[in-house]
C-alpha cells in the first residue's frame, strides 16, 4: 500500500531488494518468493501499489471517463482496485492455457494502517459481491510467547480479527506465527473468540528451514480447509510434494560447509540481497553443502578503514581470506567501490572462485584494467563522470533526469561468443541464454580489445555484439562476471547455473589446515601459521597451498573427520 508506482526507486535499507520480472517490472521482493516457491513467471501487473491505482484513476479523470462526477476513494479508488484484481486474475502465470482456477491476493501491511484502508474496503466489497464459496480469507497473525511464564498470548490475534471483522472482512483461516507449535488450549481459544473452525487454526511455528512450511501446512490439511472454503473439494487433487519433501530432507542433512564471502554495502540487511542468498542456497543444497555466508562490508576492506577502525578492517579481511568463494552483487553509487575492487583483486590473484553480478562484473573489469593494464585511473563514469579512462560508461538510451523505470530492465538474450567457455558449459552448451537485467551502465566497448589482449575474455554479448554481458578469465579456476542478474531465475531444485558453478568451484580443493600441539596452524606444505590469518594460494597442481601472512586472527571449524579445521575467517 505504498504510494510509489513500483519498488524501483526504493532504498534496499527500507524495503529490501528490488525484484525484477521478465517484463522488466521492478517489484517487491515478496513476488520473488512467489516465483521461487511456485516456479512461475509473474508480470508487473501482478504487483499492485497505491501509486499505480491512484495514477490510473487520475488518468481516467483527466480523460473525462468519469463524466464530471466527483472522484472519491469510495467508489472510484475501491472500484479500480477490484477491477485490477479481476483483470489480472484471468491471466495465467503457471504456463497453462485458460484462466486460472484460483487467484492469490496478498494484502501487505497491518490491520489498522491508514494507507491500507482503501484496499481493505475494496476487498470487503469484493468478498460480498462474489459471495461465499468464491472468497477465502487467510489472516496471518503473531502469537507471542512471554519468556517469563512461557504462555502463548492470543489477545493480539483476537483484537486484529475483531478489527478486521469490523471492517467487513471475515477470516476463514488463521495462520498463526509463533516460535513454538500452538498448544491445543491456545488453538481452541482462538477458534472460539475469532469465530473460526478449529481445524482452520493453523500453526506456523519456527522450523529448521523455510522449505518445511508447505509440508507443515499440508500436515495440518490447510489445503482441504481452503478448498472447502472455495467450494472446490471435488476438483482438486492431493498435493504432490514428494520431490519437495526429499529436497527438504537433503537440506536438513547438509553438514559439510561451503563459505562464500558476500562483499557489498548493504550487508547490515540480508533482505537487500535476498535473491542472491536464495540462489546460493539452491546451489549449495544441490551440491550437498551447508551454506555459510560471511557478510563483508565493502568499505571495511579499504585502506582508509585501517586508519579509522583497524579492528573492522582486520575482521573484514579475515572473513574474505577465510572464504571458499567471493561474490560481489549488484549495487549503485560509489560507496564501498574501492573495497569491492580489492576483493576482486584478491580473488583474481589468489585463484579464489569469484562471481561478479552487474556492478560486480564492472568492478572486475575496472580492477583488471588497473592491475594488469596499468591504467591506475580506470573507473566508471558512475563514480567519476570526468574520468579520462572510462572502463564503464552510461548507456546511451538511459535517462539522466528520471530514475524510475529508465534502466535496461527485464529479460534479454545473451549470445555466447566462445563455445567452450565456462559459462556456456554451465548453461549446458547452449548458444544463448535469457536472463533478467537491471542496469544503466555498461562496459565501454572501446576498451574491449585492449582488455581481451591482456587475457580478459568477453564470452557473452547482446544481439548487437556491442554490449558486454559475460566476462571470464580463462587462466583462473573460476572468475566470471555477468551484467545480468541470474539470481532472479534460480529455483529450489533448479539452481542458477552460474551460482552452481561458483559453489562447485568453491567446494574444491578444500582449504584445510592441521592444528599442531603448540596451537599453531600447519598448512599442507609444511608452513605453519603463528596466529595471523594466512592467505592461501593453491599451487598450480592444486595439491597444496602457499601462504602469505596478514593481520587478523585465525579461527577454525572442525571438519567431519576430525583431522583438521576449515579456515573460518571469523575474527
Amino acid at each position: 500500500p505504498y504510494l510509489n508506482t513500483d519498488a524501483g526507486t526504493m532504498s534496499p535499507f527500507e524495503h529490501g531488494e528490488v525484484f525484477v520480472l521478465d517484463d522488466g517490472g521492478e517489484v517487491d521482493l515478496d513476488l520473488g518468493n512467489y516465483e521461487r516457491f511456485l516456479d512461475i513467471k509473474l508480470t508487473r501487473d501482478n504487483n499492485i501499489t497505491t501509486g499505480k491505482i491512484y495514477q490510473s484513476v487520475i488518468e481516467k479523470e483527466r480523460r473525462g471517463d468519469y463524466l464530471g462526477k466527483t472522484v472519491q476513494v469510495v467508489p472510484h479508488i475501491t472500484d479500480a482496485i477490484q477491477d485490477w484484481i479481476e483483470r489480472v486474475a484471468k491471466i495465467p502465470v503457471d504456463g497453462k492455457e485458460g484462466p486460472a482456477d484460483v487467484c492469490v491476493i496478498e494484502l501487505g501491511g497491518t490491520i489498522g494502517d491508514i494507507e491500507s484502508m482503501p484496499f481493505i474496503e475494496a476487498l470487503g466489497q469484493f468478498s460480498y459481491r462474489v459471495g461465499p464459496g468464491n472468497f477465502c480469507l487467510v489472516h496471518v497473525s503473531l502469537v507471542p510467547i512471554l519468556n517469563v511464564v512461557g504462555e502463548q498470548k492470543t489477545k493480539p490475534t483476537q483484537h486484529s480479527v475483531r478489527q478486521l471483522r469490523g471492517l467487513g472482512l471475515f477470516p476463514n483461516l488463521l495462520a498463526c506465527r509463533c516460535s513454538k507449535e500452538l498448544d491445543d488450549n491456545t488453538k481452541a481459544k482462538l477458534a472460539q473468540f475469532c469465530h473460526v473452525p478449529l481445524p482452520n487454526v493453523l500453526t506456523l511455528h519456527d522450523v529448521p528451514n523455510i522449505w518445511h512450511i508447505p509440508l507443515l501446512l499440508k500436515d495440518q490439511k490447510a489445503h482441504e480447509s481452503i478448498l472447502k472454503a472455495l467450494n472446490l473439494p471435488g476438483v482438486a487433487t492431493e498435493p504432490n510434494l514428494k520431490e519437495w519433501t526429499l529436497r527438504t530432507k537433503i537440506y536438513d542433512k547438509c553438514h559439510e560447509t561451503v563459505r562464500i564471502a558476500m562483499v557489498g554495502k548493504y550487508t547490515g540487511l540480508s533482505d537487500a540481497y535476498l535473491s542472491v542468498l536464495k540462489a546460493l542456497l539452491h546451489a549449495a543444497v544441490a551440491h550437498n553443502r551447508k551454506l555459510i555466508v560471511d557478510w563483508v562490508p565493502a568499505g571495511d576492506l579499504e585502506d582508509v578503514t585501517y586508519g579509522e577502525d583497524p579492528t573492522a578492517y582486520r575482521a573484514a579481511w579475515s572473513l574474505l581470506k577465510g572464504a571458499n568463494g567471493v561474490l560481489v552483487p549488484g549495487g549503485f553509487g560509489d560507496r564501498g567501490v574501492q573495497g569491492k575492487i580489492l576483493a576482486a583483486k584478491y580473488a583474481r590473484e589468489n585463484n579464489v572462485p569469484y562471481l561478479g553480478i552487474c556492478l560486480g562484473m564492472q568492478i572486475a573489469v575496472i580492477e583488471f584494467a588497473r592491475s594488469v593494464l596499468g591504467l591506475h585511473d580506470a573507473t566508471s563514469t558512475e563514480f567519476d563522470p570526468e574520468t579520462k579512462t572510462p572502463c564503464v560508461i552510461f548507456m546511451p538510451e538511459g535517462s539522466k533526469t528520471h530514475m524510475g523505470g529508465t534502466m535496461r530492465l527485464g529479460s534479454r538474450t545473451t549470445y555466447f561468443e566462445v563455445a567452450d567457455c565456462k559459462s556456456a558449459k554451465l548453461y549446458g552448451n547452449v548458444s544463448s541464454v535469457d536472463e533478467r537485467h537491471r542496469h544503466r551502465y555498461e562496459v565501454n566497448p572501446d576498451m574491449v580489445s585492449q582488455l581481451e589482449s591482456a587475457g580478459l575474455s568477453f564470452v557473452g554479448k547482446d544481439e548487437t555484439g556491442c554490449r558486454m554481458e559475460i566476462v571470464e578469465l580463462a587462466s583462473h579456476p573460476f572468475f566470471i562476471g555477468v551484467q545480468f542478474h541470474p539470481e532472479f531465475k534460480s529455483r529450489p531444485g533448479k539452481p542458477s547455473p552460474l551460482f552452481s558453478g561458483l559453489i562447485e568451484a568453491a567446494c574444491e580443493p578444500k582449504r584445510t589446515v592441521t592444528m599442531l600441539s603448540n596451537g599453531h596452524a600447519k598448512l599442507p606444505n609444511g608452513i605453519y601459521n603463528n596466529g595471523h590469518s594466512p592467505i592461501l594460494k593453491p599451487h598450480q597442481n592444486g595439491n597444496g597451498f602457499i601462504s602469505s601472512k596478514s593481520n587478523g586472527s585465525l579461527k577454525g571449524v572442525f571438519s567431519n573427520n576430525g583431522n583438521g579445521v576449515y579456515v573460518d575467517g571469523s575474527c
